[in-house]
């Protein structure tokens, strides 16, 4: 092999080893953000939307919910924002039926903000960045799934907001049998986002 053949096979074997310690530095960070329970005080928790039934929240939905209920009796914040758009022949919104859900919990409704749009959690995010502007509230408590945090974290601040991070303990999120593919979807789906900025859309389910 002459000079120009190696220069190319380091140059190849150099790229793929960055490639591996990109990839490796990402699932790294999902796991570390994935174990934060950030209580600080902010402007609002806002809380991530999942599946709905008519109104009735999914288990991984109500998991989010009842964790941003805790939140908000310890004082985190004096507001809760639920977000998520519906699918198409829905009755409500992933948004709409989040506040429902906690106000049947006893939170008062006028602590209560639904934003009903967006189908994935960047679109989400974006939806709500207006509700939060005109409220004036630029610190938020992101609840959602422990590996989906840091994913949803890198989004919110690129929105310029600071974000504390609080993932749920509890629910179908944190069960055996789910952490690695949750953690390799995520890590995809950040690789993704800070290549392009945008949602990769891929959306299989793990749980």
């Amino acid at each position: 092999m002459g000079r120009f053949g190696r220069t190319v096979v380091r140059f190849v074997l150099g790229t793929v080893l960055v490639g591996v310690l990109v990839v490796v530095g990402v699932a790294v960070h999902t796991q570390i953000v994935a174990g934060q329970d950030e209580r600080g005080r902010t402007d609002a928790i806002l809380v991530l939307g999942a599946a709905q039934y008519n109104g009735d929240p999914s288990p991984v939905f109500q998991a989010r919910l009842d964790h941003a209920k805790t939140l908000y009796d310890e004082g985190v914040a004096p507001a809760v924002v639920t977000v998520g758009g519906g699918q198409a022949g829905d009755a409500t919104t992933e948004g709409a039926a989040g506040r429902e859900y906690l106000a049947d919990l006893g939170i008062d409704p006028a602590a209560l903000v639904a934003v009903g749009t967006g189908g994935d959690t960047l679109l989400s995010l974006r939806a709500a960045a207006p509700v939060l502007a005109e409220r004036g509230w630029d610190s938020v408590t992101l609840v959602t799934d422990p590996y989906h945090a840091a994913r949803a974290e890198r989004m919110a601040q690129d929105l310029g907001w600071d974000v504390s991070v609080s993932s749920v303990s509890q629910g179908p999120s944190v069960q055996d049998g789910v952490q690695v593919r949750y953690l390799v979807r995520e890590t995809l789906g950040s690789l993704y986002y800070l290549l392009t900025g945008a949602s990769s859309g891929a959306g299989t389910p793990v749980l």
